[in-house]
């Protein structure tokens, strides 16, 4: 950790010093509370260890300044045998710990130990809150019944270590869904490598995922790892994978059998153990039957398969993720737009978003460059969504009327935020109507 120290006896400050720099700290130190403050106010520290009498400015002034203009930083209090009333004031202003002259070195090291358990502890807490998209910063919206249902199986496969399957129209964020799977699962800690097939030749793609050695082809002045190299113990995201030609699916089930593969040009074997969450748009079981997509490799990857609803089935997610890519875009512009109108808010509702939350973030971002005033006004979105309302087919899979009648059903709760009685009354249905309705499955 980066720790300041500001302490006005010189042996002291050198034995602190030299006590933390040895267990691995960048430790700096000042013999005064005025240094301290200029250097904390040009450079962040994790913590701060200060003597609360020192001349000119003291320890607890020091630590009002640092509660006020850096309230992460953690605060050690160094106070004399007889002045313990100043350490528990010290603790009621913020101060993390406190230690006692003389005292034992050993003694603050261990204090020091704690306090980065805790920051260690504090971070995991926070990246937790991301994974699972409780942290209103975060990109991951997760409003609408049918994404909090992709959470909680997000969140069901989090002890496990299998491959998953992602499917959804383009643009509704499967991405970022495999980087939620790879970040709330047991390889979090261990590398997340993304490559999206269809922008590759068959060759260079051949070459991304298993490397090649120097001289294999014509170019390959180097030898290089692969994706699948460079990611073993983590996890390998292969974006429309539908798009990969018959013979790399062949390589690519051999990796996933035997856990092992051969460079291209290569004939030592090399070892893995990675997981693969992969990703298609495409109608997979169409391309099965058509010969395009090997079955086996597909029933290898998909052991957990997660469907990701287009945008305009999730009409719930659109006024929240506004908001997030308004703020987004209104600090990259400077700008000062606190929300949208109501008129340019009921345009976007009524919307069919074929390019899903992918075209609403650039709509967004249109917006905010072209607004004058401080809310986003309809004549600033595209004129073409007023002109077009989609909603798509697909051939390959008709709808029942129960179908439609549940989704349709679950869509106006949504829009009543669950209650179930205003859901009713909007449909013209009694709420038994309704209760049937929902709970009917097929």
């Amino acid at each position: 950790m980066k720790i300041l120290v500001a302490e006005d006896e010189a042996i002291t400050l050198k034995h602190i010093l030299y006590s933390l720099q040895k267990e691995g700290h960048a430790a700096t130190g000042v013999s005064n509370g005025a240094d301290a403050a200029d250097l904390l106010a040009r450079d962040n520290f994790d913590v701060v260890i200060t003597d609360i009498k020192m001349p000119g400015m003291d320890g607890l002034a020091l630590l009002a300044m640092i509660k006020d203009t850096a309230p992460d930083t953690d605060v050690v209090m160094i106070t004399g045998f007889g002045s313990i009333e100043s350490a528990v004031e010290a603790m009621k202003k913020g101060a993390s710990e406190y230690i006692t002259k003389p005292f034992n070195l050993d003694e603050l090291i261990l204090k020091v130990a704690k306090l980065q358990e805790k920051k260690r502890l504090e971070k995991e807490n926070t990246a937790l809150k991301l994974t699972l998209g409780l942290d209103s910063q975060y990109p991951f919206i997760a409003k609408s019944r049918s994404m909090k249902r992709v959470l909680e199986l997000i969140g069901s496969i989090r002890g496990s270590d299998c491959n998953v399957f992602l499917t959804g129209e383009s643009g509704v964020g499967k991405g970022l869904v495999a980087k939620l799977i790879h970040h709330s699962g047991t390889r979090k800690d261990r590398p997340f490598m993304a490559l999206n097939c269809a922008v590759f030749t068959e060759e260079l793609l051949a070459s991304e995922l298993f490397g090649h050695e120097r001289g294999a082809f014509t170019g390959a002045v180097a030898a290089k790892k692969g994706l699948i190299e460079i990611a073993d113990t983590g996890t390998l995201f292969l974006d429309e994978i539908a798009e990969m030609s018959p013979s790399i699916q062949a390589k690519l089930l051999k990796v996933i059998e035997d856990r092992e593969f051969i460079r291209i040009g290569g004939t030592r074997t090399i070892r893995v153990d990675i997981r693969i969450i992969s990703a298609t748009n495409q109608n997979i079981s169409g391309l099965i039957r058509e010969g395009k997509f090997r079955e086996d490799l597909y029933y290898r990857l998909n052991v957990m398969d997660i469907h990701i609803p287009p945008l305009r089935e999730r009409k719930g997610d659109i006024v929240p993720l506004c908001a997030h890519f308004l703020e987004k875009y209104a600090k990259k512009e400077n700008k000062h737009i606190r929300g949208l109108s109501k008129a340019a808010t009921d345009t976007l509702m009524s919307y069919g978003f074929p390019g899903n939350v992918r075209e609403l973030e650039n709509i967004i971002e249109r917006a905010v460059i072209l607004e004058k005033t401080s809310m986003i006004q309809p004549e600033n979105l595209p004129q073409s969504l007023k002109l077009f309302d989609v909603e798509t087919l697909d051939p390959n899979r008709v709808k029942t009327i129960d179908e439609l009648n549940r989704e349709y059903a679950e869509r106006v709760l949504d829009f009543v935020d669950n209650n179930r009685s205003k859901a009713a009354e909007l449909l013209g249905i009694s709420r038994t109507s309704l209760w049937r309705i929902l709970k009917r499955q097929d």
